[in-house]
């Protein structure tokens, strides 16, 4: 089917200000709003309810309208065959990245958590990047009692209930393959492939979408590789932080307290609040590595969703040029994001009697602020007092349901906003 754009509005058989009109080479869609590329993405939402099976866009597309047409024809069940418009070979190669790195992502985001468990997710992420740079990058995968030996402590607490050993991926990203130089940029993800609460256990409600609970691992692996496939030329880490948090006789229990390898103590008060338990390792080691530029990413809380309704990303910071930076990036991506609060003052606000901290606070939904208190744990983790660090809160990075722009599961918001940041903050 071919779909056209126009500026003109529909004629008045098919309705007042209808979006979509057909014509006997295909279907047209009519930009007359003030928000045109939502327009484009409900449109191809719609289509694809349709099941249309093959779409070609015809006549004149800018880059960023073919894109927006792209996001709306995701779904999970199947994919619909796009053929992008006549465009420079700039934004057709711009397009097919991202497509690409976007598929990846949905792909992993969506897999069942019996297809993708710790291991799995590892695996894939590295095999995906290196068939995109065979000659530049090596990785290591740590799994088990090997986590507990190298200190890696709440990797290893949160994973210990599966019988599916936790891992961390450390892949090094070295394009001119010298040992020694700089790394340039760290990046960290939460890769938490099913999470049932552990002993402060989800409902079943509450579990139904915990397949996605991997999403900030998918996306960063993503954001590597679009980088890379935009010619990034600079030394990157990435780090996965890879887990199931499930109920056993071996499962990390309330009234635990881990010590970090940089000493800090945690009181386990909530274990479903486990995604900054493994990132505080991650942050460590990307730490470790001397990057000046550490970017990490997670499904992290519940209260960033609440604070921001699902289509917004949260975007936190004590460097506060840096997040204002992001902010910018975002809008040039065409990614919906948003800053949260975060000051030092936010390291106090899980006092525990026992540890230097607790993991969250014993009530519903981790208090008031939640999210910027989940943010102000994490600082505790990273180095410079959090100068060249951003977590982003990934809020936004799937859907339950879908709705009018997006299909049910995972989509792709976050990817290009972190590789651009992260082209952007090492030239």
């Amino acid at each position: 089917m071919n779909v056209w754009l126009s500026r003109e509005f529909a004629p008045a058989e098919w309705g007042e200000g209808a979006l979509l009109s057909h014509r006997a080479d295909g279907m047209v869609i009519h930009l007359v709003s003030a928000t045109p590329l939502l327009d484009i993405q409900q449109a191809a939402r719609r289509l694809c309810s349709q099941g249309i099976q093959q779409v070609v866009l015809a006549g004149h597309w800018e880059r960023e309208q073919q894109w927006a047409f792209a996001q709306g024809l995701q779904t999970p069940k199947a994919e619909v065959g796009l053929q992008w418009a006549t465009s420079s070979e700039e934004d057709r190669e711009e397009l097919e990245a991202r497509w690409l790195c976007g598929r990846w992502v949905r792909e992993m985001t969506n897999a069942t958590p019996e297809q993708l468990g710790p291991l799995e997710l590892a695996v894939e992420a590295a095999a995906f990047l290196t068939e995109l740079a065979p000659d530049r990058i090596s990785h290591r995968i740590l799994k088990g009692e090997a986590l507990q030996q190298a200190g890696w402590v709440g990797l290893y607490q949160v994973g210990r209930g599966s019988d599916r050993e936790p891992v961390m991926l450390e892949l090094d990203f070295n394009p001119g393959k010298d040992p020694k130089a700089p790394v340039a940029a760290a990046l960290v993800g939460k890769g938490i492939t099913f999470d049932s609460g552990g002993y402060s256990m989800k409902t079943s409600q509450g579990m139904l979408t915990m397949k996605h609970d991997m999403g900030g691992a998918a996306i960063v692996t993503g954001a590597l590789a679009l980088a890379i496939l935009r010619g990034f030329d600079k030394r990157v880490k990435l780090i996965l932080c890879c887990a199931e948090n499930l109920v056993s006789g071996h499962a990390y229990k309330l009234g635990d307290i881990l010590t970090y390898k940089n000493g800090t103590t945690v009181e386990v008060v909530n274990t479903d609040a486990e995604g900054r338990l493994i990132l505080a390792d991650g942050l460590q080691l990307a730490g470790e590595s001397g990057a000046p530029l550490i970017i990490d990413a997670a499904t992290l809380t519940g209260a960033a969703v609440m604070a921001l309704g699902g289509r917004y990303n949260a975007l936190f910071g004590l460097d506060k040029g840096l997040v204002s930076r992001a902010m910018a990036y975002s809008d040039a991506e065409q990614e919906p994001a948003w800053p949260l609060p975060l000051e030092p003052w936010h390291r106090q606000q899980c006092p525990s009697h026992y540890a230097d901290t607790a993991n969250s606070r014993p009530v519903p939904g981790g208090g008031p602020g939640g999210a910027s208190n989940a943010a102000g744990f994490l600082s505790r983790f990273v180095p410079d007092e959090g100068r060249g660090w951003l977590h982003v809160d990934l809020a936004a990075c799937f859907s339950e349901n879908g709705d009018s722009l997006w299909a049910p599961g995972a989509n792709t918001l976050g990817m290009r906003t972190i590789a651009h940041t992260l082209m952007a903050e090492t030239r």
